[in-house]
């Protein structure tokens, strides 16, 4: 088995140095840069070639994780208190490296740098929140016992072994290494599948964390296909997280399943925003072009679908059209340029797909609705329509692009319906005065809830777990959970003095009677768990 190359093909200089000898964790048996099998990664501002990877195997897979293993064997010995120092130097060094991270994260996704940066961000944040609570949740914790007196109980964290991830193109810096923060913090190692589009991003953040201190060996990242390395990941592993698809979400659910194994997906959504007549108009048109059009409209929290209340919707409906149809679109590592490129060919396609059904249905477009091959191969403007008929796809299903429809709404009970009456349920935004939202906010049915924000306030609040509802999702990131999940809980309990069912010299029907009236009495006085 020889380490996976990479060849760098019109990468800047510094970026080429950056990554060549990367991938030594990813292992596959043969290379050869003129391979069918090599998997070729473009800039999408220019659909130019970056670079090339090769695809990996299923023994590719055994073999990442029998290092894996290996060196799992001794990390999990490893004191927490030295686990932290090393997260924490890899904190220093990816704010110390941001301007590096943002722009590779550019180059493969051709988002824009503000959307880049975001990135950044939310890996500083994740780093440092379980840096602060890692010890505190892997400390053995002291629980009660029916008869306190006779039984010391705790409860004890251990790792799961070693994780699988499986990340999506759309935020491969975030999701390529921030589910795997908490994992490797709690004692595992981590077998994990970049996106075929999106590798060299997580090579390079990895590399941040090898030079930090992590052991090489116990962080494996295995580029391929989803159907081949993705498999493979899943059928072996000891925890599973996945970002994707719904469609994805429930193959893999059922493999996971199956082997008894736990499992976190985050999955897709077709997110509403509700506007109340009382909100403050100026901020929500500024919110809304935000929630709707960052990274071009390809994460999964992103709002799809918007309803304003009947006395508030034309204001809206105008005033939105209008900052969107301002918005600078195009190419470029500034920070002034609001929307970069789609991601793909395909994403190109889907979105002009459903522009067009939606169009051809009877739906009046107000801004947008076409793609900008002058800017770059998978440019499209972001696109308002209103008046979208019920046999529409976009009225329903997810876009994943810079897409949206306002449909105007008698009241916020009506708004509340529509925006539940979905399959799924991972993110929902409520725009009014403070008292309103949070009336309205936590009627609808979605694992988080913006007040008068997009989905970022939610997001970066890093202590409250994040999921999805029904067929958005299960499990969740963030919080304490976005760690426990990876560990199994050991109930160690001590008897004492005596057995739980009294001396022998006591018969089974007195033990009976005065157990019941210790139940009895720890009911009236709240003395037992």
């Amino acid at each position: 088995m020889t380490p996976q190359r990479l060849k760098i093909g019109p990468l800047p200089a510094e970026f080429a140095a950056e990554l060549r000898g990367l991938s030594a964790n990813a292992r596959i048996d043969r290379i050869d840069e003129n391979a069918d099998d090599n998997l070729i990664i473009e800039a999408p501002w220019t659909g130019e070639t970056i670079g090339w990877v090769a695809s990996g195997n299923e023994e590719t897979v055994n073999e990442a994780f029998r290092r894996a293993r290996r060196a799992q064997k001794s990390w999990r010995h490893v004191p927490v208190a030295e686990r932290k120092k090393i997260f924490s130097r890899f904190h220093d060094s990816v704010l110390k490296n941001r301007e590096l991270l943002a722009d590779m994260v550019q180059l493969e996704t051709g988002k824009s740098r503000n959307g880049a940066f975001d990135e950044v961000l939310d890996v500083a944040n994740n780093t440092r929140y379980y840096i602060n609570r890692v010890e505190k949740l892997m400390k053995p914790k002291k629980r009660r016992s029916a008869v306190p007196v006779l039984a010391k109980s705790y409860e004890y964290r251990q790792p799961l072994g070693v994780t699988g991830q499986i990340a999506p193109w759309n935020y491969p810096l975030t999701l390529g290494i921030s589910d795997a923060i908490p994992s490797l913090l709690a004692g595992n190692g981590i077998v994990a599948k970049p996106d075929s589009s999106t590798p060299f991003t997580s090579l390079l953040v990895f590399k941040l964390l090898y030079e930090a201190g992590l052991p090489r060996d116990l962080v494996q990242l295995v580029t391929g296909s989803g159907r081949v390395v993705g498999t493979a990941i899943s059928e072996q592993c000891d925890y599973l997280m996945f970002t994707g698809s719904t469609k994805t979400g429930k193959i893999l659910g059922e493999t996971m399943g199956r082997r008894l194994v736990g499992y976190s997906a985050e999955l897709g959504g077709k997110n509403p925003l509700i506007i109340a007549n009382d909100t403050d108009m100026d901020k929500t048109v500024r919110g809304a072009v935000e929630a709707c059009f960052s990274n071009s409209g390809q994460l999964c929290v992103s709002i799809e679908r918007i309803y304003v209340e009947q006395q508030s919707y034309e204001e809206f409906a105008r005033r939105f059209a209008e900052r969107t149809k301002a918005m600078t679109l195009g190419p470029g590592f500034d920070y002034e340029t609001e929307m970069g490129s789609l991601a793909s060919a395909n994403q190109l396609k889907t979105v002009d797909e459903f522009v067009e059904d939606a169009r051809d249905k009877g739906a009046r477009i107000i801004a947008g609705g076409k793609a900008r091959p002058d800017l770059g191969p998978y440019f499209y403007e972001p696109t308002v329509l209103t008046d979208v008929p019920d046999d529409a796809r976009l009225l329903t299903e997810e876009v994943f692009g810079p897409v949206v429809y306002i449909q105007p709404v008698s009241d916020l009970q009506e708004a509340i319906r529509l925006a539940n009456d979905t399959p799924y349920g991972l993110n929902s935004s409520v725009w009014a005065k403070p008292e309103t939202a949070w009336k309205v906010g936590p009627q609808i049915d979605s694992g988080s809830v913006a007040l008068n924000d997009g989905y970022v306030a939610p997001w970066s609040a890093i202590e409250n777990a994040s999921g999805g509802m029904k067929e958005s999702g299960m499990a969740a990131r963030h919080g304490d959970t976005g760690l426990l999940k990876y560990t199994a809980g050991k109930n160690v309990t001590e008897q004492r003095f005596m057995s739980m069912r009294g001396p022998e010299s006591l018969s089974r029907k007195n033990y009976a009677r005065i157990m019941s009236s210790a139940m009895r009495l720890g009911k009236l006085f709240k003395i037992l768990p």
